[in-house]
């Protein structure tokens, strides 16, 4: 991974955390992810008049994400019914970059280096430790929540390595996003449809504004995200992006005047040396 690649994944999952910060959406996560995929639909459609069209052999991948991505979104809505989504989602962004990386060896055969293992590890303990803020449990989650959440973590490598695979074979990774985001949106629509009914739309209607901020916002980290896995290893860029939940961290302590505890600085030390050995890699 080169130092240009490495900063801008790092500048990606600083406006993915600058997004969660700022926007306050007066609606439940399932809801607030479908407005912001709509939102990314929509800002993609003044993108294609200048990205070319992808070739068939393309479309597999693009196909294969928007599945996933319906996927992830399912289980999210269970995770909501199982239990506190607040204490399984930190399991579920934790253990995706393992996923992640066990599956980039078996689909894409690419073997992380001793010190890149080494930082995919500290970043998810780290992530895992800041998700809880050493303030939750993990007996205390049950079993239904846990497997919606290692469910969830799934269809996160899954859809990361399909984009990382689909990016790399397309023209241009701005090609493959433009047209990814398009057609998640449309299943982000059907599945909303699906749980919530057409009644969900005027609700939606309402924030649209703050869907358009965050669609483009959360739309520009993730082309960079897949940018730059054209760029460098699918592993080390997927686990290099959960250190939005440092820039979320220092965001909170700084900007909001939250405690820093001593959980909090271990995990961030964690993730620091994660994303140091993962340079190093």
């Amino acid at each position: 991974m080169t130092l240009f690649v490495f900063f801008a994944v790092l500048a990606a999952a600083a406006m993915h955390a600058i997004w969660n910060a700022l926007v306050k959406v007066h609606l439940d996560r399932f809801l607030s992810i479908t407005l912001m995929t709509l939102g990314m639909g929509f800002a993609a459609l003044f993108v294609l008049p200048f990205v070319e069209f992808p070739k068939a052999e393309v479309w597999p991948y693009i196909i294969a994400s928007v599945i996933f991505h319906m996927g992830y979104r399912t289980f999210l809505i269970g995770a909501y019914k199982a239990g506190d989504f607040a204490q399984t989602y930190p399991l579920a962004r934790g253990t995706a970059p393992l996923l992640t990386a066990l599956g980039g060896v078996v689909v894409v055969q690419e073997m992380p280096a001793p010190f890149a293992v080494l930082g995919i590890l500290l970043l998810s303990a780290g992530t895992l430790v800041m998700s809880f803020r050493g303030g939750a449990h993990l007996e205390r989650i049950n079993l239904r929540a846990v497997g919606f959440a290692l469910g969830t973590s799934i269809f996160i490598s899954s859809y990361t390595l399909s984009d990382g695979s689909g990016a790399r074979l397309a023209a241009t990774a701005q090609s493959y996003a433009a047209w990814l985001f398009i057609c998640d949106a449309l299943g982000a629509l059907v599945l909303c449809l699906v749980f919530r009914g057409p009644q969900a739309l005027p609700v939606l209607a309402r924030d649209w504004k703050a869907g358009l901020f965050t669609g483009v916002l959360s739309g520009a980290a993730y082309w960079i995200v897949m940018w730059a896995m054209t760029k460098a290893p699918i592993a080390s860029v997927a686990s290099l992006r959960e250190t939005s939940i440092l820039f979320a961290m220092m965001i909170s302590v700084f900007a909001l005047g939250e405690k820093m505890t001593g959980w909090r600085g271990a995990a961030a030390l964690s993730i620091v040396a994660g994303v140091v050995a993962l340079r190093l890699g």
